[in-house]
């Protein structure tokens, strides 16, 4: 290689970050943060691999079509067969929408990359998937509590498909029903008997409950028979669906709606609502990102093309049981990361880390939607649910 001054030789570069030692001096970087901030989003998010997914090209929304049974009757010799009298199976549909553009970023200024003595980069990614998980699992749970509360789309005179299920856990007023073990077990039976009944199928039923009601079925002796024995260990305690009640696999989530809040709700100092407030004591120093009101996301907030309810919509709720069919989400732009270089990176002596992703989600089956309740005997009501006529 040719120098610009052969009395002063220059070192020949290695550049880790080139693509065979050609082009842009941070591909490789860029490549490095991308893979950071995927499995960021994939090790908290559960809700992606448990309903179903549909990618959306070229549209707005997605329509998922219904069909509802139909009879079977005797033929008569000679009588022509051109469908059955009753113009069965009815036909619905129901239409899935994307909401705006969800984003998540970060500006790295490059003196701060020089100076620091860990990969900035690579935590600020895994940030961003953790910020992007935990709003995907919010809205998809909060779906599928939608369609535990409102009859099947078809409704066709002495056709009618069978519904959502809402199941008391306990049976008074008491909102610690909801932490009780031997309570949640019989709910969870109670849950499994009205899915056969409804013709769910047992492939892929699963369960979402928060932390302490996770750990207490682990805990109660009564229970110690629903533990997986294959599983040993650390893994006991890991909430991946370690464990079953009646073919029910169980997941753990800080991002299902839990009396008007996500993944728990503590005893207040003063105040308490009757039935709305379980016993759980503050433990302290639970940050700003623990014991939050669930958020507002009708369709009436900027950015919500759906409908998935209001904190008040989720006083009592305390658990979800379903089936694969119970949700949908639909995706236009899967997670993505976008970073900026070239000019503006020299303008600015950074660059702007964004995260990215667009998505919508609702309730398929009702029928395959079983949400658990506490702290009430009246079953907590429907809300967003139109439909338009049935074919």
């Amino acid at each position: 290689m040719a120098h610009q001054n052969s009395n002063e030789p220059l070192a020949d570069l290695t550049r880790p970050g080139q693509s065979n030692s050609t082009g842009d001096a941070r591909a490789l970087y860029l490549k490095l943060f991308s893979g950071e901030m995927f499995k960021g989003f994939q090790r908290n998010t559960i809700a992606r691999d448990l309903v179903t997914k549909r990618t959306l090209k070229n549209g707005k929304s997605l329509q998922f079509i219904y069909t509802g049974r139909t009879t079977a009757e005797y033929h008569v010799p000679g009588q022509s067969i051109l469908g059955n009298s009753d113009g069965a199976p009815p036909v619905a549909e129901k239409t899935i929408t994307i909401d705006d553009l969800l984003i998540s970023s970060a500006f790295v200024y490059e003196l701060d990359e020089t100076l620091a003595h860990y990969d900035l980069r690579g935590e600020i990614s895994k940030k961003i998937g953790y910020a992007l998980a935990e709003k995907y699992d919010r809205l998809t749970f909060r779906a599928i509590a939608k369609g535990a509360r409102i009859a099947s789309p078809v409704t066709k005179a002495n056709f009618v498909e069978p519904g959502g299920t809402q199941i008391q856990v306990g049976a008074g007023s008491d909102a610690d029903d909801a932490l009780n073990s031997g309570k949640l077990v019989t709910a969870f039976y109670d849950a499994a008997a009205a899915l056969d009944e409804k013709g769910i199928s047992n492939d892929g039923r699963v369960a979402v409950l928060n932390p302490r009601q996770y750990y207490a079925l682990i805990q109660d002796v009564a229970t110690s028979n629903l533990i997986n024995r294959d599983v040993q260990g650390t893994a006991l305690q890991g909430g991946q669906g370690i464990m079953e009640i009646a073919g029910i696999k169980i997941y753990k989530s800080m991002n299902t709606p839990f009396f008007s809040k996500y993944g728990t709700k503590y005893a207040p100092n003063s105040g308490a609502a009757a039935g709305t407030d379980p016993a759980t004591i503050n433990p302290g120093n639970t940050g700003s990102f623990v014991d939050v009101a669930t958020e507002d996301a009708r369709g009436s907030v900027a950015g919500v093309n759906g409908n998935y309810g209001n904190a008040t919509d989720f006083a009592n709720t305390c658990g979800l049981i379903f089936q694969k069919e119970a949700a949908g989400v639909v995706e236009a732009i899967g997670p993505q990361v976008q970073v900026t270089s070239g000019d503006v990176s020299v303008i600015y002596q950074g660059d702007v880390i964004l995260g990215r992703l667009a998505m919508g989600a609702d309730f398929l089956n009702p029928a395959a939607c079983v949400e658990l309740f506490a702290g009430t005997t009246t079953k907590p009501a429907a809300f967003g649910a139109t439909y338009p006529a049935n074919g």
